[in-house]
């Protein structure tokens, strides 16, 4: 037996303005799941002369909610569409605009933001805000991020460590936890990656000398000491900018935990040859320095040193490092050529350096 359904009328007074080429629309449907409600909706659909690119399920608590993209009819009102829904008994959330161009499977989506999260860390609340469709994403204090603040599921809170968080907003849905799930394993890849990044590296030298380049831990205080010892005066005038023969005892564990910072030593054997800081800075950017050993100097361990702390600071979205040095000192500006950042010398007496990756 055929059943026959009634076509909503178009309005035409709320046709008017509508663009002669139909649009991509996102329709969100929460309805229960029972057998043929979803085949039911698709006729609906076809009776509007809808046509379906793309389906999505989100279980939720309850039933699922049903997301399909599809490409209205000419002029069709978008009350017309949930009408047609609410007359299945099913609740039609959310109707907004959709790019077809952005029409891949959720997976393949996601692993696709995760790739442009990890190449470019400091547009992780973009590549989120993609993800999860946002109105807004935000990065934040902790302190200030307040998770509890939900705003019945229109708002939720990603911790990213070191102090910061994400707030994602938006105004269209509620976010469901199959989103909040995939948006938290973004995150958390990111997190890992970083870590990795921070993890122990071998330098490849054409000697064979086996350096490991790894982050400086209070344990290594008297190797950072002994390496001070074996520094020249003027290896030591060069970091510290003063008439430093030995490191005080008080120094050495702000050398290697400095405040909101990290460390990387460069290591061969049981010797500490190399020790670089980043510090991030509250206006921005981050502090560096270099101290490499004397008997190691142009051999690439500078170098190698600050490419290092460099891709730190990038992990964690900085894209600007500044150093100290000494009047007419072309060294470290050389080094960081070497190690692929671009220089900048923003004061008159040349005694402050900018680095920043090259573009």
């Amino acid at each position: 037996m055929e059943t026959s359904r009634a076509v909503p009328q178009l309005d035409p007074a709320a046709a008017v303005d509508v663009p002669s080429t139909p649009t991509a629309w996102r329709v969100r449907i929460r309805m229960h799941d029972h057998p043929g409600t979803l085949a039911r909706i698709a006729i609906r659909l076809a009776d509007l002369e809808c046509n379906i690119l793309g389906l999505t399920v989100l279980p939720v608590p309850g039933g699922v909610l049903d997301e399909i993209v599809v490409r209205p009819a000419t002029g069709l009102p978008r009350r017309h569409l949930a009408e047609a829904i609410r007359a299945e008994g099913c609740e039609c959330t959310a109707i907004i605009d959709a790019d077809v161009h952005e029409l891949v499977d959720p997976a393949s989506s996601t692993l696709l933001a995760a790739r442009r999260a990890v190449d470019d860390p400091a547009r992780l609340a973009e590549v989120l805000k993609d993800v999860l469709a946002a109105d807004v994403v935000t990065r934040v204090p902790t302190a200030e991020a307040n998770p509890a603040r939900t705003e019945s599921g229109h708002r939720a809170v990603f911790a990213l460590g070191g102090g910061d968080a994400l707030v994602a907003r938006r105004q269209w849905a509620p976010f469901v936890q199959l989103e909040l799930t995939r948006a938290e394993a973004l995150v958390t890849l990111l997190a890992a990656t970083a870590r990795n990044v921070a993890g122990p590296a071998v330098l490849n030298r054409p000697d064979g000398a086996a350096i490991v380049l790894r982050k400086g831990l209070p344990a290594d205080a008297e190797a950072v000491s002994e390496l001070h010892r074996r520094c020249s005066t003027a290896t030591l005038f060069r970091r510290y900018h003063t008439g430093v023969r030995t490191v005080p005892r008080r120094w050495l564990h702000r050398l290697l935990v400095p405040p909101r910072g990290t460390s990387v030593l460069a290591v061969f054997g049981r010797e500490v040859i190399g020790l670089a800081q980043l510090i991030p800075s509250s206006t921005g950017g981050a502090e560096i320095s270099l101290l490499v050993e004397d008997d190691w100097q142009r051999q690439g361990i500078g170098t190698a040193l600050l490419a290092r702390v460099a891709a730190l600071a990038e992990a964690e979205g900085i894209t600007e490092l500044r150093a100290d040095c000494l009047p007419g000192d072309e060294v470290l500006a050389r080094t960081a050529a070497r190690a692929g950042l671009r220089t900048e010398r923003p004061t008159e007496d040349g005694t402050q350096l900018r680095m920043f990756p090259l573009a």
